[in-house]
C-alpha cells in the first residue's frame, strides 16, 4: 500500500481562536471558531444555536404539518426550551433524562415524516429495509 505523503499542514485553530458561544435556545455553551459561530448566526438570524437545537429545529421543520420557515420552527424550539427550563428541577436527573430520550425517540418514530424528510438513504443505496 502506498502512503500519502502530506507536504505541507495547515494549523486547524490556535486555542486563542476558540470562544464560548452561549445558545440561545437552552442556555448550554460550545467552544467554536468565531467563523462557526458567524455562519450559525447567519443561519438563524443572528441567534446561535448549538447543535442539539439545530437538530431540534430541523425536526420541527421535518414533523410540521404544513411547511414552516425555519425561523417558525426555531421560535417554537426556543418556547419548548424556555417552558422545561422554567419547571421544577427532577428528583432523579438522569431517570428523567432517559425517559426524556425514551419520549423523543417513540415520538419521532410514530410520526409520519414528508419525504423530504426521510432518515432512510435514497432507493439506489445498498441498505434495505425488509418487513
Amino acid at each position: 500500500m502506498a502512503a500519502a505523503v502530506i507536504k505541507e499542514a495547515k494549523p486547524i485553530s490556535s486555542a486563542s481562536e476558540i470562544e464560548f458561544a452561549k445558545c440561545d435556545c437552552c442556555g448550554f455553551s460550545e467552544e467554536c471558531t468565531p467563523a462557526y459561530i458567524s455562519r450559525v448566526r447567519e443561519r438563524y438570524g443572528g441567534r446561535w444555536i448549538c447543535g442539539l437545537c439545530a437538530e431540534a429545529v430541523k425536526d420541527e421543520t421535518c414533523r410540521a404539518k404544513t411547511d414552516i420557515t425555519t425561523d417558525e420552527a426555531l421560535k417554537q424550539h426556543t418556547k419548548f426550551c424556555q417552558q422545561f427550563r422554567s419547571s421544577t428541577p427532577p428528583r432523579n436527573p438522569t431517570e428523567e433524562l432517559i425517559s426524556a430520550i425514551k419520549q423523543l425517540l417513540r415520538r419521532g418514530l410514530d410520526s409520519p415524516r414528508k419525504k423530504k424528510c426521510s432518515f432512510f438513504p435514497s432507493e439506489g443505496s445498498s441498505f434495505s429495509i425488509e418487513s
